[in-house]
């Protein structure tokens, strides 16, 4: 607004210091006056006489109009020097369509009239892509930008929302004239590049994660490219259907039939963990019963053999004696209730052994029965 007014008062400065242009302007004047006479104010009488006034004296006028332009000026210079940039914002100064350099947050210093500074918003925005709200507040699919073919050639309505903000003040206002648009149908291109190569399936339910995460990379790699002075800072997606009621009712048939398939497996790990762990447990046991038993075999086996080397050693010291005591304790061991009758061959009377392992007992002090 200053400046607008500097200007103008300019031109009439100019004007008043100008004798030809005033002269001329004075003669443009007398001809859009009637009777080509301005300088007539008033008529006398009726012989055409009149009273003549001459024209006022401008001097007055140029010396204000001087005044005027300088305080202009001044207040052009103190009020036009200085900017403030929020923290929300940052300043590019140019002078005479050249950039100067890129201000942040705070207080800064510009030469008035030959300066212009450009504040560019760089906080983070968002727009949402497949998806339109109107006055209301309510959303719709937009089948221009949210319909989308599969790898299995099926079609789906894909809605995305995303945010983005200002990179780069510089190039956000000198490299392209809707920086907006161009991300926009960045991000739609990479979006159905990226849906292109999912089944239907993976799309609507478990691949969504993969499919905005790839998007992402797609984007921030073209946007690299373009250097629009955009970035984005996130993309999520909002929603994925097919686009008819039939098919979606069949989707939802096709999930409650996976939520159970779900279920039941779930069932059969619980089932699992509860039993192998049991049998597991049942196991160890059997190989810690078997490793006992294994442990007496051979500590018996071990022991026999032991046995049988002092056996054998005696054996070797009186080998008719040791075989008459092994016959013996063999017979004791195959035939316990055997009752032994000890003769010469020659004796006509035979007396029974009770008697005498009786009374060895009972001088021992056993009990006999």
């Amino acid at each position: 607004m200053l400046e607008l007014l500097f200007v103008i008062l300019l031109i009439v400065y100019f004007i008043s210091r100008n004798p030809e242009l005033k002269e001329k302007l004075k003669k443009n004047f007398q001809k859009q006056m009637p009777g080509g006479r301005p300088d007539v104010v008033d008529m006398e009488g009726g012989n055409g006489e009149g009273r003549i006034r001459k024209m006022p004296d401008l001097k007055p006028l140029r010396n204000a109009a001087a005044v005027i332009v300088i305080l202009a000026v001044a207040a052009s210079v103190v009020f036009g020097s200085y900017y403030n940039v929020n923290e929300q914002e940052n300043a590019v100064v140019t002078m005479f369509g050249d950039v100067i350099r890129t201000d942040t947050a705070g207080l800064h210093f510009k030469l008035p009239i030959v300066q212009r500074v450009h504040k560019v918003d760089i906080t983070t925005h968002g727009t949402g892509i497949g998806y339109k709200v109107n006055n209301d507040g309510q959303s719709f699919a937009s089948d221009s930008d949210g319909l989308m073919i599969t790898k299995d050639f099926n079609f789906i309505n894909i809605d995305f929302y995303m945010e983005y903000k200002v990179s780069d003040p510089v190039a956000y206002l000198y490299n392209s004239q809707e920086p907006e648009q161009i991300l926009k149908n960045i991000a739609l291109a990479s979006i159905r590049s990226t849906v292109i190569n999912y089944n239907v399936d993976d799309a609507i339910t478990t691949g969504k994660t993969q499919i905005q995460s790839e998007v992402k990379e797609k984007i921030a790699e073209e946007l690299k490219k373009q250097n629009i002075g955009l970035s984005v800072v996130n993309i999520t997606v909002q929603d994925a259907e097919p686009p008819t009621e039939e098919i979606i009712q069949a989707f939802k048939a096709v999930e409650t039939a996976k939520q159970g398939k779900d279920t039941a497996v779930n069932n059969a790990n619980k089932y699992k963990n509860e039993q192998v762990p049991a049998a597991e447990a049942e196991a160890d046991r059997i190989l810690q019963n078997a490793e006992a038993a294994k442990a007496a075999r051979i500590a018996e086996a071990e022991g026999q053999v032991a046995r049988f080397d002092a056996m054998y050693q005696q054996y070797r010291l009186n080998p008719l004696i040791t075989k008459q005591r092994m016959f013996y304790e063999s017979m004791e061991d195959v035939l316990p209730d055997l009752k032994v009758i000890i003769t010469d061959g020659g004796t006509q009377t035979m007396l029974p052994l009770e008697s005498f392992s009786s009374g060895t007992s009972a001088a021992n002090g056993e009990e006999v029965p």
